[in-house]
């Protein structure tokens, strides 16, 4: 019974680095990249920076773990396939844009799952909500569908309203924050339905 109570943290640390690692990553090369001559430079050094940490989570989760699970899979093709593309064009429009487009690509995928009762978030997020009921998942995806259609609004919104500068400190800092206090707040509904809260609350992957 000793071994159970030290096993379980670490592997919950484990994961939450793995998790949020890489984002931290980004954040920390976004800002040490930033140029106040070059609005694109910072976002272009954190996403060399995030696309080369979600592959090495991904070995450290294999290595570790044994397994790589599957929100982690396709945080590391958004991650790569449009952080190549971010690369390639180097255009600031393009950046902004894309956010939307990934909110929207969520949205959807959450809200389709939701309504042919077959939520995706069970499949991405596993054992992460242990002993959530089927209909705790059916709420949690339309909470989550609902909140990524919201981002993506709002990401819009605010494109033709601030500045670079000021877009980037808000789509680096601001909107990941909300994501997380908005995971936080979901937690309460899903006690309802059976969840048996773990290390940390896990939250879909981030644009």
């Amino acid at each position: 019974m000793n071994d159970t109570p030290t096993t379980k943290p670490q592997h919950g640390k484990l994961n939450f680095l793995l998790d949020f690692g890489p984002l931290l990553l980004f954040f920390a090369a976004s800002r040490f990249g930033h140029s106040e001559t070059d609005p694109v430079q910072g976002p272009l050094v954190g996403t060399a920076a995030f696309m080369i940490a979600i592959v090495v989570a991904m070995i450290v989760a294999k290595w570790k773990l044994g397994r790589i699970s599957p929100m982690m899979k396709m945080s590391a093709v958004l991650v790569v396939g449009f952080g190549a593309l971010t690369l390639w064009f180097r255009d600031f429009g393009f950046i902004q844009h894309k956010a939307t487009a990934v909110y929207l690509l969520f949205a959807t995928i959450i809200l389709v799952g939701w309504l042919r009762s077959k939520p995706a978030l069970k499949y991405l997020l596993e054992q992460a909500y242990d002993g959530l009921s089927d209909e705790g998942w059916l709420k949690l995806s339309l909470s989550w569908g609902l909140f990524f259609l919201g981002l993506a609004a709002l990401n819009e919104i605010m494109i033709p309203l601030l500045t670079s500068d000021q877009y980037i400190a808000v789509k680096t800092f601001g909107l990941p924050l909300l994501t997380f206090l908005f995971a936080m707040a979901n937690i309460p509904m899903l006690l309802k339905h059976g969840l048996k809260l773990s290390d940390e609350p896990p939250v879909p992957p981030q644009a």
